[in-house]
């Protein structure tokens, strides 16, 4: 069983999620010419995918942890690469939303079952350097999709887009099922509860790295989705510009979470998750305010904004695998649960305060971040409770 080749796939199921919702961002205008649909429905096809990905979380995270990971998987990954086809065939807007709808449903599987199989697999300083691997792949995300994109689409089109994803899909289907090992304990499973969601938020671990991870990934997409507006509108960049301009926050990410998956272990996870989101904060606030100082410096901030983004995460994860042994797959999901809202979230409430100017989306989301922190370090001081 090669441990590394397994991580790195099961990691890329999680990748494709986020990867999904964002690559054909660049070609919303082709989307609205090409279906003749109006704008809303038109965003409509990028949201309905996170919401559908945030409510499959709590679906699989029970499925995964009594019926078994490469058992969930490989259906998972298959609904995903059918509906992607489809996608490159829909002719009609309902029927590219229903497509939609059914490669969320089935990539949803890939957060889930990586993260288990991962606490599965590996124990002790493995284990965070494993969940940097994943938690590294799963930022880079959002970050490659739009650059990816832009880059089929020129050339391609939508259905080119939706055929990388199809065969991407088809590649890590056959791959999954010749490598991956079903890593789900030989003892029964537990019949599922919902009080197993609330056994979760009852431990002060399952509720600090729950709101860390909603508001973490609330700042995140914040930058996201307001960021290419906004160097627009200071350094005029073009759209090609605005997707290098990434760079450094996807690489500051890469760096991160490969460090922050090995560094945990010669610290206290729970102080170095509050250091690491702490510093998130702050590289938000330094983000806002270089905005009008210049590219150079507000690029370096971007970097320093993904490489503590990619410190923390990493030992998110791993804390939870740790507390929640016995149903680690419905924690994770309900973890999962929580950060893709923190997505939806970040840009509805960020375009309120981006109508108001100076930058306030950036501040609004440090500030609530920063009470995410405080929160998290008063329950980290809690002790935990019985084992769940």
């Amino acid at each position: 069983m090669n441990k590394k080749l397994i991580t790195y796939l099961v990691s890329f199921a999680a990748f494709f999620g986020p990867f999904t919702q964002s690559i054909y961002t660049p070609l919303l205008p082709q989307v609205k010419q090409q279906f003749q649909a109006s704008e809303y429905l038109v965003n409509l096809t990028i949201s309905i995918f996170t919401v559908v990905m945030a409510l499959m979380q709590v679906v699989y995270g029970p499925l995964v942890d009594n019926v078994g990971r490469k058992k969930m998987l490989l259906p998972g990954v298959l609904l995903y690469v059918l509906a992607s086809v489809g996608a490159a065939y829909a002719t009609t807007m309902p029927v590219l939303l229903a497509l939609r709808v059914l490669q969320a449903g089935g990539i949803a599987v890939g957060s889930v079952v990586a993260t288990t199989v991962i606490g599965d697999l590996f124990g002790g300083a493995e284990r965070g350097r494993a969940m940097g691997t994943f938690q590294m792949l799963v930022a880079l995300g959002p970050a490659v999709g739009p650059v990816i994109g832009g880059f089929v689409g020129q050339y391609f089109g939508l259905r080119g887009v939706f055929w990388v994803l199809a065969s991407a899909g088809l590649l890590l289907l056959l791959l999954s099922w010749v490598y991956v090992v079903e890593t789900r304990p030989e003892a029964p499973g537990r019949r599922f509860s919902l009080r197993d969601f609330g056994a979760i938020l009852a431990q002060p671990v399952g509720r600090a790295v729950i709101a860390l991870g909603f508001f973490q990934y609330f700042t995140f997409y914040t930058f996201l989705v307001f960021l290419p507006a906004l160097l627009v509108a200071y350094y005029q960049l073009t759209p090609s510009q605005n997707g290098l301009a990434f760079l450094p926050l996807s690489l500051g990410v890469v760096l991160g979470s490969l460090v922050g998956g090995r560094v945990q272990e010669r610290f206290s996870a729970r102080q170095f998750l509050v250091v690491a989101a702490s510093l998130n904060v702050g590289a938000t606030l330094a983000f806002a305010a270089a905005v009008p100082v210049g590219l150079p410096v507000l690029l370096a901030c971007m970097a320093l904004f993904g490489l503590c983004l990619g410190l923390s995460l990493p030992v998110q994860t791993t804390l939870l695998a740790n507390d929640f042994p016995q149903n680690r797959a419905t924690a994770m999901g309900l973890y999962n649960f929580f950060r893709f809202l923190g997505m939806a979230a970040g840009p509805m409430v960020g375009t309120f305060f981006y109508h108001l100017g100076n930058r306030l989306e950036f501040v609004v989301a440090a500030a609530v971040f920063a009470v995410a922190v405080l929160f998290a370090a008063r329950q980290f001081r809690q002790p935990t409770l019985s084992a769940t």
